[in-house]
């Protein structure tokens, strides 16, 4: 019987384009589908986007558009990332359709007459002159641990506290500035903690369909463990919200809608739904309980406690089929640093395709790195150039280029008989296709990639031996030379094939210079028979140019470290406008006091320094400048100063220098000293009076 799967990625969010975070988990799911399909399986790969929320109405209204226009405007950008990196979707549909609203609404009427949906009154915070209701993310104020000001309305970005909102010190809407006020209103709720929904919870989360880890954390979740040994269990879940809200009406319950992550996952069936529709498929076969359909979710691990507790427990008590497996990646890094545009270590999908850079480079480094396990990938810059131009050109594509026009110009594009004592001493450095298929269903794509490579360096070992260049030039070795091609390009073709789920392009480009007939995995099992033709080699792919990935990471003129609005923009507006008579009029050698602000300079305390391997003279110093996030920046003072004699100590910053990508890394300011001006008297680091805080502004 022929395997059926439904495979989803997370549905991102309709108000904003793609991240590397998103492409990351699209070309990992895309790799496990096209090996499913080489498989002979039936697979539905859909996905869609999440249209709905207080976020995507307010960003449409600051924009004068309707939030349908903001959503139609962010999914016409979609195609492109999709077919720049290969990610071969069989639909791709939107929370803002029919039917998701026909679904969505199904499971809450069924929720409901199983007993699992209750009502109860609420308070929250109300801003007075929005008129709605505040989400968290909506509301600022002082940290009730640190005191910290500008902190969000569930945690502390400074010392990591979490809190309700109610909590928060002199709190403000981040929407209009107002003071919040407090106000009552019915909620709907699912009730997780009924004691059906925890059985079948402990029952579905923990009989090995998760990965150990994210059993592990639904475990935790499921029985509530607190420190001090007791255990509060399941929360129910408050899935309404009051309008005004971009979403989907609750039915018989005016003015109230389904909060954004009750209908988002729905979007999965509504998606196939629609595909069903287009391809004259049963949807209700598919998500019927005893259904035989796989369902397969791939998420990132920040979204682990909807996907591992809601959703199951919806799809279970409205009737519909469960979830087959869950599969959570971690998330992805630059050089070992979160991602940061600013910094120059994010990664933008669409500079990266605009740049030229193949996108076969990067599935197939990110299928060097993926593995089962949660953790996050790290993408660093020198050894993406390193891995892609050894494997996929040193290796892989050097086997074609070396020995494809031998047989052409010689042997008219015809195949020899195979070498079999070759043939067969390129099985031993490898495990071998069923062991590569095994690896590829359990998504350890590293492992995969490393069997691969262990196969295309034996075969690269033969032509090393065989020296083909050489057999050209003795006529009495024609035969030799003519085998030895042969026997190079069958195992080149099958190296082709293992590698077809991460390189789809390339494989297309191979079919046809080699005259492929069958590109799935069975064609593995039948060598490509003596006379054979190929056609003319023609170069299949490029190595990566250093150039390209410095263009990659370039900071962008418009992502300088923030500011407040005192400094660099409207400084120098102010000087370019106001002061430019007065500039003329200065003695020479002076400036006037706009030309001063224009630097911004603040308290920064040094939480860390470390002497950079490589260099002589700079000490990477790791800033706290008052802000959400520590700044890194090198200073060439190593000769005077120890890292220890820093750590803790307060010195001043610039902090509105624009980012400077070196050697190193990225230097995202400049600390200030005093030195004479050949440095022999010592260079000094200025030391600001005891009760100067991180983030104050030097005037």
């Amino acid at each position: 019987m022929t395997r059926r799967l439904f495979v989803t990625t997370a549905l991102p969010y309709a108000n904003g384009s793609f991240h590397i975070g998103h492409i990351m988990e699209y070309i990992q799911a895309d790799i496990w589908v096209r090996f499913q399909r080489m498989q002979g399986r039936e697979v539905h790969f859909v996905c869609a986007d999440d249209a709905h929320g207080a976020p995507i109405m307010l960003k449409a209204q600051s924009e004068g558009i309707t939030p349908r226009e903001l959503v139609d405007r962010i999914a016409a950008e979609r195609p492109k990332y999709l077919e720049g990196f290969h990610v071969s979707f069989d639909h791709w549909h939107s929370t803002e359709s029919p039917e998701n609203t026909e679904l969505s609404q199904d499971i809450y009427r069924k929720l409901r007459a199983a007993g699992l949906i209750a009502t109860r009154t609420i308070e929250q915070f109300y801003d007075p002159v929005k008129g709605m209701f505040l989400p968290d993310r909506y509301i600022k104020g002082e940290c009730p641990k640190c005191g910290a000001k500008d902190q969000y309305g569930d945690s502390c970005e400074v010392c990591g506290a979490v809190y309700s909102p109610t909590e928060l010190k002199s709190p403000y809407s981040t929407i209009t500035g107002a003071s919040p006020v407090m106000r009552e209103s019915e909620h709907f709720f699912f009730s997780l903690s009924d004691p059906r929904c925890v059985a079948f919870l402990r029952e579905w989360a923990l009989d090995g369909r998760l990965q150990p880890e994210v059993a592990n954390k639904a475990r935790e979740w499921l029985e509530g463990d607190q420190q001090d040994g007791s255990s509060t269990g399941m929360a129910d879940w408050d899935i309404s919200r009051d309008e005004p809200y971009f979403g989907i009406p609750i039915p018989d319950a005016p003015g109230k809608y389904f909060y954004v992550w009750l209908d988002a996952p729905v979007g999965y069936l509504a998606s196939l739904k629609a595909n069903c529709a287009k391809r004259g498929l049963d949807f209700n076969e598919f998500i019927a309980p005893d259904s035989d359909v796989e369902q397969v979710h791939f998420i990132g691990k920040d979204i682990i406690y909807f996907h591992t507790l809601f959703w199951p427990a919806m799809l279970k008590f409205a009737g519909y089929k469960v979830p087959d497996r869950v599969h959570v990646h971690g998330f992805i890094t630059v050089s070992g640093e979160k991602m940061s545009k600013s910094r120059g270590t994010g990664i933008s999908p669409l500079r990266y395709l605009d740049l030229g850079m193949n996108p076969e480079w990067l599935r197939y480094y990110l299928a060097a790195k993926l593995n089962a396990r949660v953790e996050d990938v790290d993408f660093n810059p020198d050894d993406f150039m390193a891995r892609v131009n050894a494997d996929l050109v040193g290796k892989l594509v050097n086997i074609a280029s070396r020995c494809a026009g031998f047989l052409v110009k010689r042997f008219d594009g015809q195949l020899a008989a195979i070498d079999h004592g070759a043939h067969e001493g390129f099985a031993k450095p490898w495990s071998g296709p069923e062991a590569v298929a095994a690896l590829y269903e359990q998504r350890e794509f590293a492992k995969a990639m490393r069997e691969i490579m262990q196969f295309a360096d034996a075969v690269n070992q033969y032509v090393d031996a065989e020296k083909p260049w050489d057999l050209a030039k003795d006529a009495a070795r024609t035969a030799d030379l003519h085998r030895c091609c042969s026997t190079a390009l069958r195992a080149f073709r099958d190296l082709v094939l293992l590698l077809s789920p991460v390189l789809p392009s390339l494989t297309d480009k191979v079919r046809a210079f080699m005259n492929l007939s069958a590109t799935d995995w069975d064609a593995l099992a039948t060598p490509l028979p003596e006379g054979h033709r190929i056609n003319a080699y023609q170069h299949l792919l490029t190595r990566v140019d250093p150039k390209q990935l410095d263009a990659l990471f370039e900071v962008p003129a418009d992502s300088a470290p923030s500011q407040t609005p005192s400094t660099a923009a409207t400084a120098a507006s102010k000087a370019q406008s106001g002061s430019s008579k007065a500039a003329a009029a200065l003695p020479e050698g002076t400036i006037s006091i706009d030309d001063f602000a224009l630097v911004d300079l603040r308290i920064a305390r040094i939480v860390s320094a470390e002497q950079v391997e490589g260099s002589d003279k700079l000490l990477k110093l790791t800033l706290d400048v008052g802000e959400a996030r520590h700044r890194t920046v090198f200073s060439g003072i190593r000769a005077w100063y120890q890292p220890e004699q820093l750590t803790g100590k307060l010195t001043v910053m610039v902090a509105n220098l624009a980012p400077r990508k070196m050697k190193f890394g990225v230097s995202e300011g400049m600390v200030l000293a005093a030195s004479a001006s050949d440095d022999g008297g010592g260079v000094f680091l200025l030391d600001p009076h005891a009760g100067a805080q991180p983030g104050m502004k030097v005037r």
